[in-house]
């Protein structure tokens, strides 16, 4: 049977297709009509908006639902709020994303999916505290006149009477924040893309428990086994970050010429279709981050080999261009290929440029004008560009045609990092000398 008319339709104004279902409402358990349009949002993702309303007791209820499935990591945003501006920021939060205002001491665990800003959210704590507010002072007092003056403090945050940090944090990776600066970095914004823990997977209906117990049976047949050739593709099962079914992981350990050994992952799901692979280095983190400037100066360049870490952030100064570290995760393509998963990246991380009226024409144009810059790199008719990628951990690198000479129009640069870096790195805890002796004298002091 075929449709003459897609489930998810772009959004718009003009005759939306809105599906009305009888619900029982969770207030008073009657019946009421629960609306709900499916629709894309241009640039960022299918959604669910779903609208209830209760003609008995007057209840209501909106929601907004992702329709796209889990990514293949966590996503934790830390915004720092400093100006007026910062507070009409957009936000898409789904139903996984937990919220944190650390100066407060607020937490807020997840809820149901909303599109707001963050004066939004802080106008709702104020509202879901003060709800009850009336039945606390008449059975405790003294704790409804804490919840007043905690109320009163983040209304004085809500006027920005204080610089404050707000971090979402989402296991499932479909929540976002708003960069009006884009497609260039946000200095207040820092984006960290992270491997979700076995809860957060069994919380999103991922069965870690039982992925992670068939990697260990494998790992442990090989283990028996005592057969290691790394010319031989391994392969041991995991679930799709698509469609949930069991698929086979294929790795291959990778010899790069004059430089290391990397390991390459790949996954074909037959289910769904995916296709997906990731690019992790064989050895450990080296002992200086490193830094190398390309010139593109031919179009050959394009087809120059890039392998780009999970902690590499890479940087194109003449389009005042710079990623954060890790953006793309680790990956061994090309130039070209690394440029145009920019560009898919760009329209996945900055939903908000491009559609909705809060924007200024100048701003919804940003993006685009950056991508058609992008376009003229990847078809080679912009040339003389500088190509930078810089990697605190010391894994990435760009292939050097003129090995082991030299290359002209590149420059490799090795540096000693700074208190920061080694902290994301888990360097700073991290004691790999007379470890011994510092335990053996714990234990003698303890006694």
């Amino acid at each position: 049977m075929e449709y003459s008319t897609p489930v998810l339709r772009d959004l718009s104004a003009d005759d939306p297709e809105i599906s009305e279902i009888e619900s029982l409402c969770m207030n008073c358990h009657e019946q009421g009509i629960t609306r709900m349009l499916l629709t894309r949002i241009p640039f960022f993702r299918d959604v669910i908006v779903s609208s209830f309303k209760c003609e008995e007791c007057n209840y209501t209820n909106t929601e907004l639902i992702p329709a796209t499935t889990i990514q293949e990591k966590g996503v934790e945003i830390t915004l720092k709020v400093t100006q007026k501006q910062d507070l009409d920021r957009q936000m898409v939060i789904t139903g996984s994303c937990s919220l944190e205002i650390p100066e407060l001491e607020l937490v807020i665990p997840p809820s149901k999916g909303a599109l707001t800003t963050i004066e939004g959210v802080l106008q709702k704590t104020c509202d879901e505290l003060a709800f009850h507010q009336p039945v606390r002072k008449a059975v405790d007092a003294e704790a409804a006149e804490k919840i007043d003056n905690f109320i009163g403090k983040v209304k004085s945050y809500q006027k920005l009477e204080n610089v404050f940090t707000l971090i979402a944090n989402d296991p499932s990776g479909n929540s976002h924040i708003e960069n009006p600066n884009a497609p260039q970095r946000d200095p207040s914004l820092t984006i960290v893309h992270y491997e979700r823990t076995s809860v957060q997977n069994i919380s999103l209906g991922m069965q870690a428990d039982d992925v992670e117990k068939a990697v260990s049976d494998t790992q442990k047949t090989n283990t028996d086994d005592k057969t290691e050739v790394p010319e031989e593709v391994m392969t041991f099962p995991s679930n799709c970050s698509s469609c949930q079914a069991v698929v086979d992981v294929n790795m291959k350990t990778l010899d790069i010429p004059h430089f290391k050994n990397v390991i390459i992952m790949a996954t074909n799901c037959d289910n769904c279709g995916l296709r997906d692979n990731e690019v992790k280095s064989g050895g450990g983190i080296e002992p200086h981050g490193l830094k190398i400037t390309l010139k593109l100066t031919d179009v050959a360049d394009l087809s120059r080999d890039v392998l780009n870490s999970a902690t590499c952030s890479f940087s194109i100064p003449e389009l005042q261009f710079e990623t954060d570290s890790g953006t793309l995760g680790g990956r061994f393509t090309t130039i070209e290929g690394l440029l145009k998963a920019v560009k898919n990246q760009l329209r996945a991380t900055n939903p908000f440029l491009g559609s909705g009226d809060s924007q200024s024409n100048s701003q919804k144009s940003k993006l685009q004008k950056f991508c058609d810059q992008l376009d003229e790199v990847i078809d080679g008719k912009r040339l003389g560009i500088h190509f930078i990628i810089d990697d605190p951990a010391g894994n990435s690198y760009i292939q050097n045609y003129y090995a082991p000479e030299d290359d002209p129009e590149m420059k490799v640069e090795k540096y000693t990092r700074n208190y920061e870096q080694n902290d994301i790195l888990g360097l700073n805890d991290m004691n790999t000398e007379n470890y011994h002796n510092e335990e053996v004298g714990k234990s003698e002091h303890r006694c």
